[in-house]
């Protein structure tokens, strides 16, 4: 009876009826929110396989990044109900059109770090200076804000990069996710390799110059080159 099914298992046989009946357009508003993690995983692939079996078109309404990015052909980010940008999952991770969708798109988020253009550099509130993105432009003394996603950031020595204080380490199995504070500001960094620092310890990060991105500080629009 349907009153012995679980909520998953609802969702998923709601799916099914409107599946076989043949409709010329899906509508998906967050079907797999009561699914446990592993059974989410396994109904994306599921439902993405179905999709490009039928090519049937399909919109999914879903608050959740990772389905979005693993599902969707193209991607319309919405924020109080006006469209922020639309493109292919890879266009807006590499070419966020603002601050929102950058922050938006990708697990984990990206980092946002405050700071001022000097001389061809950032200098961001901890005193750090980080070349400016050779994708971007911005004009002498314009307050910014820099954009480097966790796993771009290197560990580096000297006087190089930013000095990073651990906050915490969480080893995954495949990556070490490594949480930090610069001058207050929380920065994630995501490596393959495996390390052992400890809470307290201080490092020296450095974004990839060739994917970082500068957003205005009161606009918050990407300023492309």
């Amino acid at each position: 009876y349907p009153r012995q099914l679980s909520g998953g298992q609802r969702q998923r046989v709601a799916m099914g009826r409107a599946i076989v009946r043949d409709s010329q357009v899906f509508l998906f508003d967050e079907p797999l929110s009561n699914l446990d993690a592993k059974l989410r995983v396994s109904m994306r692939t599921e439902l993405k396989e179905l999709h490009q079996r039928l090519q049937t078109t399909s919109i999914y309404v879903t608050h959740d990044q990772i389905e979005a990015m693993t599902m969707a052909d193209k991607i319309v980010v919405m924020r109080d109900g006006v469209v922020e940008q639309i493109g292919s999952p890879l266009e807006l991770y590499d070419h966020p059109a603002n601050q929102f969708v950058a922050g938006f798109i990708g697990s984990p988020a990206m980092n946002f770090l405050p700071g001022r253009v000097q001389q061809g550099q950032v200098v961001l509130s901890s005193g750090d200076r980080l070349p400016l993105p050779t994708s971007s432009r911005a004009q002498e003394g314009q307050d910014v804000i820099y954009g480097t996603r966790p796993e771009h950031l290197d560990i580096t020595s000297g006087d190089q990069g930013m000095a990073a204080s651990v906050v915490v380490v969480e080893p995954t199995g495949p990556d070490t996710h490594v949480f930090t504070k610069i001058a207050n500001i929380e920065v994630t960094s995501v490596f393959r390799e495996r390390h052992t620092f400890r809470p307290g310890e201080t490092i020296r990060l450095r974004p990839d110059a060739t994917r970082a991105h500068l957003f205005d500080a009161s606009t918050g629009q990407r300023l492309a080159a």
